[in-house]
């Protein structure tokens, strides 16, 4: 009999964990399970930190951390999920950034930690004990890496530099 795989253990754990949280917070925005707003508390939300559209952002987090974090969990295309719920973290720590780093102070540290952790698994992979692994990675290939990451980083991109346009013309109306 061969003992479990430490790496393969550690990959587990940190991925039912991340995922875990990723999905409670990701629900708070969906659902209003845990405290939190649904869709409607989300979206004027994301209208009152400069998302636009605030409901098509609010749905984005929403499940880029639902689906995301229950992915991960999973370890069920672990590409995929790493990089949708580091693009969603990539938003909030823009959000929070103003107020530097530590989350004591408001800051980023936390979203920017979960949106970490979410891509090193996303690039690592999920390790032995995985859906990934039970269907032979049909969703976790190496161009998916790739694809899943370039996707998410134009996408976070697109956001948080459309809130910062929309930021600028609040403060300066002459901005464009």
């Amino acid at each position: 009999m061969t003992r479990p795989d430490r790496r393969d253990l550690g990959l587990l754990a940190l991925r039912i964990g991340t995922g875990a949280v990723l999905a409670a917070h990701g629900t708070q925005k969906l659902a209003g399970w845990f405290g939190g707003g649904g869709i409607e508390g989300t979206t004027a939300a994301m209208e009152a930190m400069g998302f636009h559209p605030p409901k098509h952002s609010a749905v984005a987090a929403g499940l880029g951390e639902t689906a995301g974090g229950v992915l991960l969990a999973l370890g069920l295309a672990t590409p995929a999920a790493g990089a949708a719920a580091a693009g969603a973290m990539a938003g909030a720590v823009a959000v929070h950034a103003p107020a530097g780093f530590f989350a004591q102070s408001g800051g980023y540290e936390y979203p920017a930690f979960l949106g970490f952790t979410a891509a090193a698994l996303g690039l690592a992979g999920p390790g032995q004990y995985s859906v990934d692994r039970l269907t032979r990675h049909v969703f976790d290939r190496p161009w998916m890496v790739a694809l899943a990451f370039t996707g998410s980083a134009v996408a976070a991109a697109a956001v948080v530099g459309r809130r910062a346009r929309g930021q600028r013309a609040v403060v300066d109306p002459d901005a464009t």
